[in-house]
């Protein structure tokens, strides 16, 4: 089968995936202070993430048009389109809105937009699903179905170390922020199964959260020896790289994959945050 998946940027990838030849993004962009930078392969997170430290304010974001991604739905080939949660941005209504546009002038062009219930790597995941299948010579119609149900069963979990920009967006009170801090109170948070954030639970100290965030992965995980488990970091590689040995350690996962976050994730990690997806 011939096909193109589009993601937006938050489907991270590293540069073995970067090579896939199928699979191509369309950018969100990140407000700071009224600078505003495209989420694209000329980003530097590193600057990204000094400005948001530096300012006082929340990072805004804004999803791709509805034309950015009419854009990459020209071509022959079927399009499968991975958005982040649509509890979490627009990105999705934008192309669907996209695909409305498209087939008003191509309505033979098969076009499916799924919402991930996820965001970062849980995209990336999403989207290398959808290759194995077509690969496998699955139908359109059996992918859709088999993607549908790969996403309601898959878990993302946030390990958060900054928490900047939860105090500047309101989410955390300041007191009660001082107080985590003081304490080294880390965050592990996840999907709520519908494409919300909710807090799982709170670890005292960076070491102790990691042990938990490996404990947490096989509470929750099914079937684990027929998945991939995914590592998003942001400005933590070393970080990524433990917990990928301990997951080794505890676990079976038919492959463990790395990706360094890009803009948007970085704005939803910050510093030192990891997200998996299984």
């Amino acid at each position: 089968m011939n096909i193109k998946i589009v993601g937006d940027s938050c489907f991270d990838m590293n540069d073995e995936l970067r090579k896939i030849p199928q699979i191509s993004l369309a950018p969100l962009k990140i407000d700071i202070d009224g600078k505003v930078f495209k989420d694209d392969e000329n980003l530097d997170t590193k600057d990204l993430l000094k400005l948001m430290k530096e300012s006082n304010n929340v990072p805004k974001t804004a999803s791709p048009s509805p034309n950015d991604y009419m854009k990459e739905y020209e071509g022959k080939e079927d399009v499968f389109v991975v958005t982040l949660s649509s509890k979490l941005s627009g990105s999705y209504n934008s192309a669907v809105l996209g695909k409305n546009m498209y087939l008003e002038n191509s309505r033979e062009k098969f076009i499916h937009v799924f919402d991930s219930l996820s965001a970062s790597i849980g995209e990336t995941l999403v989207g290398l699903k959808i290759l194995e299948l077509s690969k496998l010579s699955y139908k359109k119609e059996q992918i859709v179905e088999k993607i549908d149900e790969y996403i309601n069963e898959m878990k993302t979990i946030f390990l958060l170390e900054s928490l900047d920009n939860l105090i500047k967006a309101g989410r955390i009170n300041k007191i009660v922020a001082k107080l985590a801090t003081a304490f080294s109170i880390k965050p592990i948070m996840g999907s709520n199964g519908k494409g919300s954030i909710k807090l799982i639970e709170k670890a005292r100290g960076s070491k102790k959260a990691l042990r938990r965030l490996v404990d947490i992965i096989g509470e929750r995980g099914e079937k684990i020896e027929e998945k991939i488990i995914g590592i998003a970091h942001c400005n933590c590689l070393e970080k990524a790289q433990k917990l990928k040995k301990e997951i080794i350690k505890r676990y079976n996962f038919k492959d463990i994959i790395i990706v360094e976050t890009a803009g948007i994730s970085t704005v939803y990690a910050n510093d030192g945050g990891i997200i998996i997806a299984f």
